[in-house]
């Protein structure tokens, strides 16, 4: 233990050739990292640990992995990795007579540039100072650094390397949300001037010219311009720009993007997007109340509706003194820029012990048996996720004053409340279109997304998912012959439709449109919001009436002809999700929200809704495929435009969006995604579709549309679009032949043939097979089907997931559950005591079953 006590002893000196004789034997596992190499040196693979933490950060320096305390000794137990770099950073108030207002004094700063100073400290009373050291194991020898001189060339280098490496969060692509906007320089100092400039709610035009969209709100002298020309003719005539080079003055706001969330914010100075830490005292310096900003129709926001009639208001409780709550179950999540969707969905989803159990009941499991690069384990994540949600070691209560004095005397501990989901989210929006942007999502499309990766990923014997599940039967009936056919899907959401015509203050709702298009008309003050007040009980009826079947086929008939359909439980899950469906489309294909109240009880029962089954006198339709039609000229078909539109709006192509739904044969907007990731590193991806000859050696078009060819072997453009959802190709050509090559009934044929000795490939794991709202899997009487949870249909609330704003495209989400006898509001980091839940205006609601 001789050279043990060179390195702990803070006065011994080691000649140089000493330290590298020393590190010879670890030389082979030093790397230096490359560009494309991701360096975590911000958090533990495991933990929410970081420099900031008691016992600092280890990064690895061979996988560049970093780890809390409590999880080094399992990295180097696992892997043998000896040589760690262990980054803290210490927080200590500030001697007196130091400067006031002064930067807080931060040494070796370029080690952490990416670490983000606590909130809770004030920045003019407390000084930073960051520390790394070479760590070697199992003995833990400490070599301080910087030691240039005395360290090997190789090692000076790779430490230099990832102490300045970027975060790993960070990409190229713009929309990316691992896009991180920085905080504007500018911001903390600001200069407004005081000029009496206030800004309407409405009727913005630029002050130089009549554009009235693309509008800049200057924050410091309150300038209303339009921005850039795009090279499509939108956009502006540059006046804020011009503004920009005669005044000097930096920042410039976005009118018509900001909410309570936020806004769009640039620096002239900086050229690029940025973050204003001082946002809304800013805006409130022209007028501007953040907390009373929505979108409006027209895709501005304004604030003429009353504070306690807004959605914001109204959903956040805001006005109302709320109790801060601390402790196991009471930890917040950081919003990483439109992610409020993740943090609400995974607070609901860490409530239910069975998932309590899964993942944080089984840690040490889970963490032993991780790969090496715990980051890209989906079980690792969750449980990492769930014990920082649920240990109460990330959530605690303030110290007494008389502790911190105490505490101040020595070093201060900084206190770190709520987690950053940054890992979590990397990892499970990976290879998503969506969910990986800095967009706002839909949380029942991420819920779903989430019930695909726990499905995909067994963490048991048991998995926790099978809550959710449940059996739907589908009674479809031919209006003309009379005779039935019944059907079993699995489901994990009860959707609901909205009721609108049994709202109860139909006279209000009418006056109330008059005024307000009077209002707009006039240009005057909207008048107070009138929200349609809906019986829970007129929903559940709309839910369980008969719905029309379009291009129903009755094999009757053996021809086209009416049908209707009713849907009803086969099982009743053990807890059941109830979906609000109160997003539609417009006319622009822009998703809008149906803002209404209704009067969801606390306690429900739909045992009526009970399925029966086939019934006596009762006669079914015949087991008959539909006949295959292919077009005599294949020109002539038809492309679903709707299903185009929605492709193009996530940014793919216009001629890929075309092909990808012409080769699924129109079956919907679903389809063509899976055959748009199948297809996209063709390197004519975005080539014009060109519709071969009937009859062409490998025609695309027949084959999508399920063309049997001469050998009877699937076309393979249709076993590609099946494999790019995730199933094996021999799965895909055996479902094709057992289905006459139609495209359609093969996915239903493979969800209702499980294949237990099928293996399943990791590379697909991340396919995203809940495109399908409803997940459909058919499950034909006699298979053994699905695993459920079958028990009696009555329920009891314990929680639900509220959206603010006019679509799912924008807009802020929160989450209520109830803990502890009480209800209690998850919005991003402030966890709360509620005072008011707002139960009639939630989009997403979970119910428990009732024991009987």
């Amino acid at each position: 233990m001789q050279r043990a006590a060179l390195f702990r002893g803070g006065d011994a000196q080691m000649a140089a050739g000493d330290l590298g004789e020393l590190l010879v034997p670890y030389m082979p596992t030093i790397r230096v990292p490359k560009s494309g190499d991701r360096v975590y040196k911000t958090e533990c693979a495991f933990s929410y640990d970081s420099p900031d933490s008691e016992g600092g950060l280890y990064v690895c320096m061979n996988t560049f992995l970093g780890f809390g305390r409590e999880h080094i000794e399992r990295h180097y137990r696992k892997t043998g990795q000896c040589v760690y770099l262990h980054l803290k950073r210490h927080v200590r108030e500030k001697v007196p007579g130091a400067s006031g207002g002064a930067l807080p004094k931060r040494r070796n700063a370029k080690l952490f540039l990416d670490l983000e100073t606590s909130s809770d400290l004030n920045s003019d009373d407390f000084e930073y100072e960051d520390e790394a050291k070479l760590i070697l194991f199992p003995d833990h020898y400490e070599i301080s650094l910087p030691n240039i001189e005395e360290l090997p060339a190789l090692v000076t280098i790779a430490c230099d390397a990832l102490l300045s490496a970027k975060s790993p969060y960070r990409k190229q692509e713009p929309d990316s949300w691992e896009e991180e906007l920085q905080a504007s320089k500018h911001a903390k100092a600001l200069v407004q001037l005081d000029n009496g400039v206030r800004i309407p709610p409405s009727g913005w035009k630029c002050s130089k010219c009549d554009l009235r969209e693309n509008l800049w709100l200057n924050l410091t002298d309150g300038s209303v311009l339009c921005g850039k020309w795009f090279f499509d003719g939108s956009g502006g005539n540059g006046h804020a720009v011009e503004h920009y080079k005669e005044t000097g003055y930096p920042l410039a706001v976005k009118l018509g993007t900001i909410t309570p969330d936020g806004a769009d914010v640039y620096s002239f100075d900086e050229e690029e997007p940025v973050l204003d830490p001082h946002i809304a005292k800013h805006l409130a310096h022209f007028g501007i109340d953040m907390l009373q900003m929505q979108v409006t129709e027209n895709g501005l926001r304004d604030n003429d509706i009353k504070p306690r009639v807004s959605e914001w208001e109204v959903i956040q409780e805001a006005g109302v003194k709320l109790k801060p709550m601390y402790g196991p179950g009471y930890t917040g999540m950081k919003n990483l820029g439109n992610s409020c969707y993740l943090n609400a969905v995974m607070q609901a989803i860490f409530s239910i012990p069975e998932f309590q159990r899964a993942y944080v009941g089984n840690l040490p499991r889970i963490f032993d048996y991780s790969p090496l690069d715990p980051t890209q384990d989906f079980n690792t994540q969750m449980a990492k996720l769930g014990h920082g949600l649920l240990s109460g070691q990330y959530s605690k209560p303030p110290m007494k004053s008389e502790l911190i004095e105490q505490v101040m005397k020595e070093e201060h501990k900084p206190q770190r409340n709520g987690i950053s989901p940054r890992m979590f989210k990397a990892f499970i929006s990976k290879g998503h279109p969506e969910f990986s942007s800095n967009r706002q999502q839909d949380a029942q499309e991420f819920f779903l997304h989430l019930i695909n990766l726990v499905e995909r990923n067994p963490v048991g014997s048991e998995n926790p998912s099978d809550v959710f599940r449940f059996l739907v039967e589908e009674r479809t009936q031919c209006c003309q012959s009379r005779k039935v056919r019944y059907t079993e899907r699995v489901d994990y959401i009860m959707q609901l439709p909205v009721a609108m015509e049994a709202a109860t203050n139909k006279d209000e709702l009418i006056a109330y449109e008059l005024k307000r298009r009077e209002a707009e008309a006039a240009r005057r003050p909207l008048p107070e919001l009138v929200r349609a007040k809906i019986p829970f009980s007129a929903c559940l009826q709309a839910f369980s009436e008969p719905s029309n079947v379009e291009d129903f086929w009755s094999s009757a008939l053996q021809a086209k002809s009416a049908g209707v359909k009713t849907s009803r439980f086969a099982s009743f899950p053990e807890y059941l999700v109830v979906q609000i469906k109160k997003f539609t489309f417009g006319l622009d294909w822009i998703p809008k929200k149906l803002d209404v109240s209704i009067d969801m009880p606390d306690f429900l029962d739909i045992s009526h809704l009970r399925a029966r089954g086939l019934q006596p006198g009762e006669e079914e339709l015949p087991d008959i495929a539909p006949p295959i039609v292919i077009p005599d000229d294949p020109k002539a078909l038809d492309i679903d435009e709707s299903s185009v539109m929605q492709l193009a709006e996530m940014g793919f192509p216009l001629e890929a969006c075309r092909k990808a739904v012409y080769y699924t044969g129109n079956l919907g907007a679903e389809v063509a995604f899976n055959w748009i990731i199948a297809h996209m590193e063709e390197p004519d991806f975005a080539e014009p579709l060109v519709i071969p000859a009937f009859g062409e050696v490998a025609s695309s078009g027949a084959a999508a549309l399920g063309a049997v060819g001469l050998d009877n072997q699937p076309p393979e453009e249709t076993v590609a679009i099946i494999i790019s959802m995730g199933f094996q190709r021999n799965l895909a050509i055996q479902a094709l032949k057992a289905t006459n090559n139609n495209l359609e009934r093969a996915l239903e044929w493979i969800f209702s043939h499980p294949d237990p000795e099928e293996e399943t490939d990791p590379a697909l794991d991340t396919m995203d097979m809940e495109n399908n709202a409803n997940a459909n899997i058919l499950a034909e009487a006699g298979s053994e089907g699905p695993r459920i949870k079958d028990g009696p249909g009555r329920y009891e609330l314990f929680g639900f997931i509220s959206h603010m704003g006019t679509s799912t495209m924008s807009g802020h989400y929160v989450c209520h559950l109830r803990k502890e006898g009480r209800w209690v509001i998850y919005n991003d980091l402030r966890v709360c005591a509620s005072e008011r839940p707002p139960k009639d205006l939630g989009y997403i609601y979970f119910y428990h079953r009732i024991p009987s």
